[in-house]
């Protein structure tokens, strides 16, 4: 293994500005994630059940505007590379018109039918009631949330990250801070419990807008022109950018319905089991964190290589991060597992919550490095380098025919905890790390979208 890179002072200071402002964020969010379900969970294993199923709406929702706005913002990021400001606005334009539709349709089916979504997951009625309760009133965040996303992404594909790192983390302070507030009734607000935490959320994500728009318009950047000129593109262009962006979004969607299903098996096979994956999940979101940032600077850097034409600089700025991250991952799952008992502590669980809780985070830990790896070449690699359809394939094939049926079979026809049934959905994380070393040592991912005949704007 090649280490000589770790002397190349200006990849890695060029790596670490994108990569810490964003791991900054992410943690941040992780951080204040876990404090709402550590606040919630002070109510019971209900209502971290119900406040985990709700949130599975948003979830769905965010995979497919990150399928979007990433897949859109390869072409962003390799217009950055050549220095074309007027395309990327056009971009935003087309993301922001795709953002809002598909958070129009989550918005009506989380404030009109929630009692019918969360039935899918379990039958439990009071987690249906606490949960509908929560997206009666989160669900008027979601289109925010959406252009949010939209200017984010973008925003990281030409390397203005501080300014999105600000508004997240003071929209994720106020949320946590208003939300804490209203569950429990403290500085004379209404003890709303569930539906308190709801409001905090929806808050916090609209107040993440106002501020996004403040920063952009304040600090001159190049998204900073009359709304109106983003709209301005032809339709050959919008089918262009869409055809590369659409395997991304339908990935995010296959995916994120693949994780929704493995959450409907585990909610099946008890309230304490979801509880349990809740907690877990906060956890793995926290170990992840520096992940993400490296990911998403790495995606970054490989779209503005391909852009400016240095496609042998793409590959190994690939090969060098993921060797990073999967070095960083292995520590960060010793910890983990070092502070398994420290984190079980922290919840009001039953005996077997505790249990499930801590066998779930020593599987986690163990496997954090191969899900490194793959995050590593699947965002910094093939979507980055717009090899959008062979990712979406890869995708569908890992979770719906290896990950959902071990899920299945060992839910429902071994019978086996929640924590067994987690390792075998592992299964998947293994097989796709297979695939996607060969992909991305065949070089086949790399692909010019913008220094190509017919890629002008117009």
């Amino acid at each position: 293994m090649n280490l000589s890179f770790l002397r190349d002072r200006s990849f890695l200071r060029e790596l670490l500005v994108i990569a810490i402002p964003i791991s900054f964020q992410q943690l941040i969010n992780a951080s204040l994630n876990m404090i709402d379900v550590i606040m919630v969970g002070q109510l019971g294993e209900t209502s971290i059940a119900a406040l985990g199923l709700s949130n599975q709406v948003f979830f769905v929702l965010i995979l497919l505007l990150f399928g979007l706005t990433s897949g859109m913002a390869i072409f962003t990021a390799q217009y950055w590379g050549k220095r074309e400001i007027e395309p990327i606005r056009k971009v935003l334009g087309m993301s922001l018109v795709a953002a809002i539709f598909f958070a129009l349709i989550f918005t009506l089916v989380a404030v009109l039918i929630p009692e019918s979504v969360l039935g899918l997951y379990t039958k439990d009625a009071e987690v249906i009631s606490l949960g509908s309760s929560y997206l009666h009133i989160v669900g008027f965040s979601y289109i925010p949330v959406a252009i949010a996303t939209a200017y984010i992404a973008i925003l990281r594909s030409i390397q203005l990250i501080r300014m999105t790192v600000v508004a997240t983390v003071a929209a994720l302070v106020f949320k946590t801070i208003l939300g804490y507030g209203l569950i429990f009734g403290i500085g004379g607000l209404p003890a709303l419990g569930v539906r308190g935490a709801a409001i905090g959320t929806a808050s916090g994500w609209t107040l993440e807008l106002v501020l996004l728009l403040i920063f952009i318009y304040a600090g001159k950047t190049p998204l900073a022109a009359n709304p109106l000129t983003f709209f301005s593109f032809d339709m050959s262009f919008f089918v262009r950018v869409l055809k590369t962006a659409s395997p991304a979004v339908a990935n995010e969607l296959f995916w994120s319905l693949g994780i929704t299903t493995y959450n409907a098996i585990y909610a099946h096979i008890g309230t304490d089991s979801i509880a349990a994956i809740n907690v877990n999940a906060t956890i793995e979101e926290l170990g992840f964190v520096v992940f993400i940032g490296l990911g998403n600077a790495c995606s970054v850097l490989v779209g503005n290589r391909i852009g400016a034409g240095k496609k042998d600089e793409a590959y190994e700025i690939v090969r060098r991060v993921v060797i990073l991250g999967v070095t960083f991952a292995i520590g960060v799952g010793l910890i983990i597992i070092l502070l398994r008992d420290a984190v079980v502590g922290l919840y009001d669980l039953s005996p077997s919550g505790e249990n499930n809780v801590r066998w779930l985070l020593l599987v986690m830990a163990c496997g954090l490095w191969v899900r490194m790896f793959n995050f590593s070449v699947f965002i910094g690699a093939l979507r980055a380098g717009g090899d959008t359809r062979f990712a979406l394939l890869m995708e569908i094939c890992s979770i719906w025919l290896i990950g959902v049926p071990a899920a299945y079979v060992g839910a429902f026809v071994l019978h086996l905890p929640v924590y067994l049934v987690y390792l075998m959905v592992m299964l998947e994380e293994i097989a796709k790390a297979f695939v996607s070393g060969w992909r991305f040592r065949s070089r086949k991912w790399i692909h010019d979208l913008v220094n190509i005949p017919g890629a002008e704007v117009g």
